[in-house]
Formats: structure tokens, C-alpha cells, sequence
């Protein structure tokens, strides 16, 4: 136990390699705190003695769920690699701690020694893995078996399997609440649901989903359905289901989403429902297309004497979005300039941003729970993964445009351009959020790392209009997807609705309440949303019918 690392060539090496792989060229040169990089070096010489004295005496154990089963203190080679795993995985990420740089770059390294310590786990590995290889043994090897033949099966799906696929179908036992297509083109098919109630709010409302995931996830079961929820609300319920771009839409840009899809299903929702106003919710991109599409519409209201006609839509609820893109979380370690012009290079001109890439992507920022945890218990133990609706929706994977793709990725992740006055141009019209006085409803989820809580106080900042921010419990999904009837969670509301200027002042000031935001946020949009009116009797209105019952066939074509 005397060969312990050579710390300071162990530093140069780190240095070497994210000094010319994690770094952007105008970065500071990468170097470590001496401190710092001490104080690692005095823990891993100490935390090796015990670890030494602990395999003579018997074998060692850890804390980590990972290694949580008996069939790893029972086996000493596992026990020892499992102990070790996670002693070195402490003395790295203080190494990445102790890194002296800008906060990108250190924000890259912390991300990068995540994914290599995830990687590199010994229960990744049968030879280490105690739980499969006893697995392996009482099957009298079917594990191992079946490992192999869930491989294979998820070679060629083209993604490892998250939960059991074979369960569900769209239409039968996800996306059921009762509706119709009415109305479609090359971009989305409108989906009109059918009132529980007989009498409706006057003024109908439109739901726009994110483009990179299908609708359903607002209406997974009965039971935690968002638009389900929303219809038994008295609000006669609209939802844009994206298509899946396939070539033919290889060489649409982020103006056509706004103005084929956005736009032209704010205009079609007032058409059939012969309504002057509308009321709207977006949910992340969705949310941001939403503000866009209502920043275009607020641009061409106004008149030569700067008077504005009313907006088509009489309130907006944007859910985990992003309109102000200065804090982007996680994701942010993939922005740089040489990324961003790589994928201009690739795909401004045309062509797909592949679903099973974006999925990739957005799983690897939790790769322990998102991909090694299935690999492990898959292709290891040969365990087929049990059903799950929000897991399958999330496997339901879809592409995008390459020119939406890579303007979108400029003008906000990188850019910023969107809260910049007239700064970016869409649909012909420069883009100003400070034109949007509508009142809106502002959600952001705590534990949120994709649109971090940061962020979605940060939109509130930029509009003109009466707004309401509730925060709540869990993440991007389980923090949105909370109905009441679970009374699952909290939610954070201040008084008044006072808007201080970072989310840390909001919090000092607001009130946590427990169970779900979605009973305030009915309340609210109540308030907003008419009288109540006789409830139709068919779908659609005037030259637009039913093409065919909700789900629809867009939302069921595989990328």
C-alpha cells in the first residue's frame, strides 16, 4: 500500500487532457489549487490505510446503493473494488473541485468526471458484478441468457430499454382521453377533446407540447393527465401533436414552427370555436415557441401610432421554459462556439437531428439512474424492466429539423437572443417579450436539471403583463405531472405575487403549501377564461370536422 499515485503528474495529466478537450480556446489556462490538491492527497493516503486494514480484517463496505446487495459484502474481490471504485471516485471529483479555471470549464470537467466515474463502476462489469454473478448462478446461467438476448433486442431497437415497451400502445392504455383530429398540416394535427362537463368556459384553450417528445406525456393515464384534468375543468381543450420529421421536413427552420404550427393553431383553435381570444399553455420548447409565436403576434398588433391591438390569446402558462437562456444548467457544458458551429456546419442547410441522439443526450445528464442503472440490471442480471408509462413515453423519441435545431441552439443556448430587444428576427418581425402584457402563469420545477428553478423565475423578468410564479417539488417531469388526487409533493407560492429579481429572494418570501400547484393554477386560469357557456356537441366547427380520433397517427409514427 506505498505506491500511491504521483499526484502532480496525475494533475498534468488532467490538465493535459481538458486543457485541449474541455476548454474553449479563450479559456484561462487549466491549473489546481495547491490546497486543495493537498488535502485530496492527505485523504486518499488515509482513506487507503483504512481500506487496507478494513480487507485484513474482514470485507469493506460502502454506502452506495449501487453496491447495496449482501452479494457484495459476501465476496472480497467485489467488496475491495467496490470499496475502492468509490474511494478513487472522491479523490477525482475533489481533484475536479480543485481545478483553478473559469466556471465553464470547470463545469465541463465536473461533467466529464461524472461520466467517466459512472462508466467505470465495477458493478458495470460482470467480472466485478457480485449481485449478477450469484444471479447467474442460481439460474444455472439463464441470466446470463437472457442478458444476451436483451442485447440484441436493443441493438436493434437503436436504444437501451428503460422499461418493458411491449406494454403499452398509443391510443389503447396511454394518450386515451376521448377527442378528434381536427385539423392538420405538414407540421402538427390539432386535437380537439371531448367536455366532460356540460356547460365550457367561453374562452377555449390551446396546449403547445415541446416538439423534442410527443404530446402524451400531458395525458399518460387517466389519472395523471394533465389535459384530462384540464377538461374536467370546463375548458374546452386543445392539444398540438407534433409530427415526427421525417426528409421531407429536413429543411424546415424554427419560422416555420412558428408560424405553420404556433400561430397557425392559435388562429385555427379561434376559427372553429368562433372565439376573439384564446387562452394558451406551453410546456419547455413548447413554452418558448408559444412566447415567440405571441412576440411575432404582439409585433405585427402594433399600429403606425404604437397603439397594439389585442393579442389573440388572453393568458399564457409557460411550464419549465426557458425565455432568458443566461442559466442553462447542465446543458451548458456542451454549449461553445466550436460546438455550435460544428452542428451549423452539419445541419443549417438541411437534414435531421436524429430522435435516438437528443434521448442520448438528455439521459447521459443523469447516466447512474438513466442508462448504467438498465444496462446493469438488462444485459447483467438478464432483467426485463418493469412497465413503466413515463419511461415509455420517454423512449418514444423524435427528431427535429436541422435548420430549426441549429437556430434554436444559437439564438437561445448560446446567443441569448430571445430577451434581447430586437435583437433576433422571426417570421419577419423583431422579437420584444416586453410586448407581451398578457397575464401569465409561471411554473418551475425545484430539482429541475433541465430547465434549472433558476432559470424559469428568470422569464418573469421579461414580460410586461400581470405574472404569477408557483414553484414546485421533483423535477421536469414529476414536478409537472403532480394532479391533486395523489396529494403527492409541495408547491411554493409568494404573497401578492411580488417578482424580486432572482429566485433566491422570491423563495425568501414565498409560502410552501402542500399537494399539487395544478388546483392553483385551475383557479387562476379560471379567472381568465369566460363565462361558462353550453358545451359543443360535435368537434370542430364550420369547414373544420373530425379527420379521425384522438390520438391521431402523427403521434404514433417512430423516428
Amino acid at each position: 500500500m506505498n505506491n500511491y499515485p504521483d499526484w502532480t503528474q496525475l494533475a498534468q495529466q488532467m490538465q493535459q487532457f481538458f486543457g485541449t478537450h474541455g476548454a474553449p480556446a479563450a479559456a484561462m489556462p487549466l491549473g489546481f489549487a495547491p490546497e486543495q490538491l493537498s488535502e485530496v492527497q492527505e485523504r486518499y493516503v488515509k482513506e487507503a490505510t483504512e481500506l487496507w486494514n478494513q480487507s485484513l480484517k474482514g470485507n469493506p463496505v460502502t454506502a452506495d446503493k449501487r453496491f447495496a446487495n449482501p452479494a457484495w459484502a459476501h465476496n472480497p474481490v467485489a467488496a475491495f473494488a467496490a470499496a475502492a471504485y468509490a474511494m478513487n471516485a472522491r479523490a477525482l471529483t475533489g481533484m475536479a473541485e480543485a481545478v483553478q479555471a473559469d466556471e465553464k470549464t470547470r463545469a465541463r470537467i465536473r461533467f466529464a468526471t461524472e461520466q467517466l466515474l459512472a462508466a467505470t463502476a465495477p458493478s458495470n462489469f460482470m467480472a466485478l458484478n457480485a449481485e449478477a454473478q450469484q444471479k447467474a448462478i442460481e439460474t444455472k446461467g439463464e441470466s446470463i441468457a437472457k442478458g444476451l438476448q436483451n442485447l440484441l433486442h436493443d441493438m436493434r431497437q437503436g436504444h437501451v430499454s428503460m422499461t418493458d415497451e411491449s406494454v403499452f400502445e398509443v391510443g389503447k392504455n396511454v394518450a386515451t382521453t376521448e377527442g378528434a383530429v381536427v385539423f392538420e398540416n405538414e407540421f402538427f394535427q390539432l386535437i380537439e377533446y371531448k367536455p366532460l362537463t356540460d356547460k365550457v368556459h367561453a374562452l377555449p384553450f390551446l396546449l403547445v407540447p415541446p416538439c423534442i417528445n410527443k404530446f402524451y406525456i400531458l395525458d399518460l393515464q387517466p389519472e395523471n393527465s394533465l389535459i384530462r384534468y384540464a377538461v374536467a375543468q370546463g375548458h374546452r381543450t386543445f392539444v398540438v401533436s407534433w409530427r415526427n420529421p421525417d426528409e421531407s421536413m429536413a429543411e424546415k427552420t424554427w419560422d416555420d414552427y412558428i408560424e405553420h404550427a404556433a400561430i397557425t393553431a392559435i388562429h385555427t383553435v379561434q376559427a372553429i370555436t368562433k372565439a376573439k381570444q384564446i387562452n394558451a399553455l406551453g410546456f419547455c420548447v413548447g413554452g418558448t415557441i408559444l412566447a415567440t409565436a405571441l412576440a411575432v403576434l404582439a409585433a405585427r398588433g402594433r399600429t403606425r401610432k404604437g397603439a397594439s391591438e389585442p393579442l389573440p390569446v388572453a393568458s399564457a402558462t409557460l411550464l419549465t421554459t426557458f425565455l432568458d437562456f443566461s442559466d442553462t444548467g447542465v446543458l451548458d457544458v456542451f454549449i461553445t462556439e466550436e460546438f455550435v458551429k460544428y452542428r451549423e456546419m452539419q445541419l443549417s442547410q438541411g437534414g435531421l437531428l436524429k430522435g435516438q441522439e437528443l434521448a442520448s443526450t438528455f439521459s447521459f445528464l443523469r447516466p447512474n439512474d438513466l442508462v448504467w442503472n438498465y444496462v446493469v440490471g438488462n444485459y447483467l442480471k438478464g432483467e426485463t424492466p418493469p412497465p413503466f408509462d413515463l419511461l415509455y413515453w420517454n423512449s418514444d423519441a423524435t427528431n427535429l429539423p436541422g435548420p430549426f435545431f441549429t437556430w434554436y441552439l444559437r439564438n437561445t443556448y448560446f446567443e441569448n437572443n430571445l430577451v434581447k430587444p430586437g435583437q433576433t428576427t422571426v417570421c419577419g418581425e423583431k422579437i420584444d417579450l416586453g410586448l407581451l402584457d398578457l397575464p401569465v402563469y409561471l411554473y418551475g420545477s425545484r430539482e429541475d436539471h433541465i430547465v434549472p428553478i433558476g432559470g424559469a423565475y428568470a422569464s418573469a423578468q421579461y414580460l410586461s403583463g400581470p405574472t404569477r410564479f408557483v414553484m414546485g417539488a421533483s423535477g421536469h417531469i414529476a414536478g409537472v405531472i403532480n394532479p391533486p388526487a395523489k396529494n403527492k409533493r409541495s408547491h411554493w407560492i409568494a404573497a401578492d405575487d411580488t417578482l424580486p429579481a432572482t429566485h433566491s429572494e422570491w423563495l425568501a418570501s414565498a409560502t410552501e403549501y402542500p399537494g399539487s400547484w395544478w388546483t392553483d393554477w385551475s383557479d387562476w386560469l379560471a379567472g381568465h377564461a369566460g363565462k361558462l357557456i353550453a358545451a359543443p356537441k360535435t368537434y370542430g366547427g364550420g369547414p373544420y370536422k373530425a379527420i379521425e380520433p384522438a390520438p391521431g397517427r402523427y403521434v404514433k409514427a417512430k423516428a
